[in-house]
């Protein structure tokens, strides 16, 4: 049964950790929804590992819909979130409204995510009060990473720190009903989740946050351009578990193959998603090979903050 924000709040209030996925085509998110994942980003991630673009930056709305559409379809039991490509909703709060509304209309989309905090409160709240879900992101948000100086851990400097709380702060205030953090130190981020209602997942923000978000084609190794640190692909480890038991009829492949279609890579791939959402479940992943660490100075200058709990 299709989880509902309300669903995701009870199970911060549990301790349960939630599941997130990247998908952008029909059969990834059918192999996201059959190994029991709780939810499927639409990322503007996928303009670079499905179209090919060597940034986030160039994928359009059109594009995102069409990608949130494929998801759907492969995954109508499950909570979907379209994620706003650069551009689409900076302008203005009409503009913002209209792309958030054509997640919800022409793809089917439950809820929507977008990069920023308090620069982009209005939006939120504008898109809220048009009836649809928000969920904020903030760290190293890819959009504004030229801002950034590159791909940049955030959280690690008491500056840093300090604006990524009360931007956190402004997005549930402006009615958010969910928080992304990517790339922070772990106890960075376990700071703004005991600070915030709301559920916060972390991508790259340690195993202290109510969940985890991972990219489908960083966990398939399906992307060789560009692997994050803090990206595991789980494959070698679902082959190797599952070496002597992944084709039972293997005397007569043909035949297993057209009765249960169970014999290529959607298998093996779903597989690797069950072993993802056993980790995370579990609080295996990401381990410390994942986190990124964080000097015991910079940690002291942090704990120095008003905003510290």
């Amino acid at each position: 049964m299709k989880k509902s924000i309300l669903n995701f709040k009870q199970m911060k209030s549990k301790g349960e950790k939630i599941t997130w996925i990247t998908a952008y085509s029909y059969p990834m998110a059918m192999a996201a929804e059959k190994a029991g994942i709780e939810m499927i980003l639409v990322g503007d991630s996928g303009g670079m590992v499905e179209l090919g673009y060597d940034t986030t930056n160039p994928v359009t709305m059109d594009e995102m819909i069409q990608l949130a559409k494929a998801a759907r379809r492969g995954a109508p039991n499950t909570f979907i979130v379209g994620d706003m490509p650069q551009g689409s909703y900076e302008v203005s709060t009409e503009e913002a409204i209209r792309n958030a509304m054509r997640f919800v209309k022409e793809a089917g989309c439950d809820a929507i995510k977008l990069e920023g905090g308090v620069r982009v409160g209005d939006k939120v709240k504008a898109i809220v009060n048009a009836g649809i879900v928000v969920i904020g992101h903030l760290g190293l948000t890819p959009q504004s990473v030229a801002s950034f100086g590159g791909y940049r851990v955030q959280g690690k400097t008491l500056e840093s720190f300090e604006e990524t709380v009360v931007d956190a702060v402004s997005l549930e205030k402006n009615g958010a009903s969910l928080l992304l953090l990517e790339a922070m130190p772990s106890l960075s981020a376990e700071q703004i989740s005991k600070r915030l209602k709301i559920p916060v997942l972390g991508i790259g923000a340690g195993e202290l946050v109510d969940g985890q978000l991972i990219i489908m084609h960083d966990l398939t190794g399906f992307y060789p351009n560009f692997r994050p640190w803090f990206a595991k692909c789980y494959i070698p480890q679902v082959i190797d578990k599952y070496k002597d038991t992944l084709y039972p009829f293997k005397d007569n492949l043909k035949k297993f193959g057209i009765q249960l279609r169970e014999d290529g890579l959607l298998s093996i791939v779903q597989l690797a998603i069950k072993e993802y959402i056993d980790e995370v479940k579990t609080i295996n992943f990401p381990s410390e090979d994942y986190n990124y660490p964080i000097k015991i100075e910079e940690l002291l200058s942090i704990k120095e903050s008003k905003y510290w709990i």
